[in-house]
Formats: structure tokens, C-alpha cells, sequence
């Protein structure tokens, strides 16, 4: 009897341990599941719950991967200095003698500066000058330098310039990502001591969300790291309209020879329209001062031949 009272006994004993495991994972996979709905701004409070179950079932491991997160997920001290972090922007309007001429000195502006090219559109306009559009990447430090050897290429017709300071965006970006790294980090550590298949591919389609996060977070990261590090500067550049003069251009010899050539030619040109145009009239004029001078000299001939044919025929004098 004794042998069969520790048979009895002893086998309850299994099934009174594993039932408190099975009620903390579906107590964490809850938990879970709540702080996914609530944001990454609940994160911290949901997870807190997960502390006190994860003890239960997986020990004293699930609390030493809550404990970084907490310092992940601090904020810069507010009495430290923080970096100011600013956009700037400017677009020059330039009208030069030679377009491709200055599209390659600022070309050698933005390379020498440190920068680059990002985008260049040169076309020509109505067959007789030439047009560009340059957009530039150039270092913030370099940034006024620059502004100033592309306005002196030419002559400056307009400019405009922006500065942003984004300095908090940067911040909170930089935050939310310390956040979200946490938040994964927890996620794939919950993932490591789930048992169930269940419990698994829910931790993986909840991994796979916040990292998605993540990575969108990491993307805006760049993005101002990329416009903070580096100005954007929009150069368009024209040739001045035909006929017109440069007031800046010095004329010399060749050029007076040139203009004076030209407005022989057009007064020849003048010319021979006015004479096309007037040829009707000539020629019907000189039509009719002919016909005038021939009847002229026809009238004076019938007056003096009709006096002497009609004398002929009276009778003669009486003695």
C-alpha cells in the first residue's frame, strides 16, 4: 500500500507545473499583442506587464533583456548641447555670354567645394541661345563661398535663399529609433523562449511590423542627415536675347566693323523691299507720261495743218 499511495501521488504533481507555464506564455503572447495596438508610445507601460510574467516563465533571463531597453529608450539630457541641424536651399538666376562655358566652371565650382552635381538640363531655345539647369550639392561650410563664385560667373538676374532648422525633427527621429531598436530587441528575446508554433509565427508577424518601422525610421534618418550635411543650390543659367547688348562687354574694332556691316545690309535690304514694293506704281507712271508726251507732240502738228486746208478753198481776193 505505500508503493501505490507514492504512485498516486507523484504523477499530479507534472501537470500542477506545467499549467502555471502555459497560462504566462499566453499571458505574455496578450501582453504582446497589447502593446503592437497601443504604439510605440505605450510600449513602456505594456512592457512592464511582460516583466512580471516573464519571471514566471522563463526566469530571471526575460528581466535582463527588459533592462537595456529602458536605456535605449532615454532621452538626451536637456541640459547637454545639442547640435543644431539646418536645411538651406538657394536658386540663382544667371545670364551668362556662353552657356556651356558656365555650366563647366559650375561644374569645377561645386567639385572643388567638395560637392557635386545631381542634375543637369541644358537645351537651346528658338535656334539662337542656349539654356541650363544645374542643381548642386555642396557642403553647408562651403555653402556661402559657393553662392558667391556662381552669382560673379555672370550677371545676376535673381536669388533666393531658405535656411530650415530642423533640429527637433532630428531629435525625436533619433529617439523614436532608440525606441523601436528596443522594441525589436524584446520582440526577437520573447521569440527565443516561446514553445508553442502558435506563439511563434505571432512573434514573427509582430517582428517583422516593427521592424518595418524601424527600417522607415532609419530612411528618414538619412534623408536629413543628407540635406543637413549638405546644401542644395539650383543654378539656372541663359544667354542673353539676340540683339541685345552687354553693358558689362567691351566693344572694339572688329566689333564696330561687324555692326556696321550689318546695318549696311539691312539698309540694302530696306532698299530693295521699298523698290519691290513701289515697282507697280513706277512702271504705271512711266506708262502714262509717255503716252502724255507723244499726244503733246501729235496736238501742235493738226492745229497748224487745219488752218492751211482751209484757206486752199476760199475764192481769192477781188483786184
Amino acid at each position: 500500500m505505500p508503493d501505490e499511495r507514492h504512485t498516486d501521488s507523484h504523477p499530479p504533481a507534472r501537470p500542477f507545473g506545467r499549467r502555471p507555464r502555459a497560462l504566462a506564455a499566453a499571458g505574455l503572447l496578450g501582453v504582446l499583442l497589447a502593446t503592437g495596438a497601443c504604439g510605440a508610445s505605450s510600449d513602456s507601460d505594456s512592457m512592464s506587464d511582460s516583466k512580471a510574467a516573464a519571471p514566471r516563465a522563463a526566469g530571471a533571463g526575460a528581466e535582463a533583456a527588459d533592462k537595456p531597453s529602458d536605456g535605449g529608450k532615454s532621452a538626451p539630457d536637456p541640459g547637454s548641447a545639442v547640435a543644431v541641424h539646418v536645411i538651406r536651399t538657394a536658386t540663382l538666376y544667371v545670364e551668362v555670354r556662353s552657356v556651356p562655358k558656365a555650366v563647366a566652371s559650375a561644374r569645377g565650382v561645386a567639385e572643388g567645394a567638395g560637392g557635386l552635381v545631381s542634375e543637369e538640363t541644358t537645351e537651346r531655345v528658338d535656334d539662337t541661345q542656349d539654356v541650363s539647369h544645374l542643381v548642386l550639392r555642396v557642403p553647408q561650410a562651403r555653402y556661402d563661398e559657393v553662392l558667391r563664385d556662381l552669382a560673379g560667373a555672370g550677371k545676376l538676374v535673381s536669388r533666393t535663399s531658405n535656411a530650415k532648422d530642423v533640429t527637433g525633427q532630428v531629435v525625436d527621429v533619433e529617439s523614436r529609433i532608440a525606441t523601436q531598436r528596443a522594441s525589436v530587441s524584446r520582440v526577437r528575446d520573447l521569440m527565443d523562449k516561446a514553445e508553442k508554433l502558435t506563439d511563434v509565427v505571432t512573434l514573427e508577424g509582430e517582428l517583422s511590423s516593427r521592424q518595418a518601422d524601424l527600417e522607415s525610421l532609419l530612411a528618414q534618418q538619412a534623408s536629413l542627415k543628407d540635406r543637413t550635411t549638405l546644401a542644395t543650390v539650383t543654378l539656372e543659367l541663359s544667354e542673353p536675347e539676340a540683339g541685345a547688348k552687354d553693358p558689362d562687354g567691351d566693344t572694339g574694332f572688329l566689333d564696330a566693323l561687324g555692326g556696321g556691316w550689318d546695318a549696311f545690309v539691312t539698309m540694302l535690304r530696306w532698299i530693295v523691299v521699298a523698290i519691290g514694293a513701289t515697282a507697280p506704281f513706277l512702271a504705271t507712271t512711266a506708262l502714262l507720261v509717255l503716252l502724255w508726251r507723244l499726244l503733246r507732240r501729235r496736238l501742235p502738228q493738226r492745229r497748224t495743218a487745219t488752218p492751211k486746208a482751209t484757206g486752199s478753198t476760199e475764192p481769192p481776193p477781188a483786184p
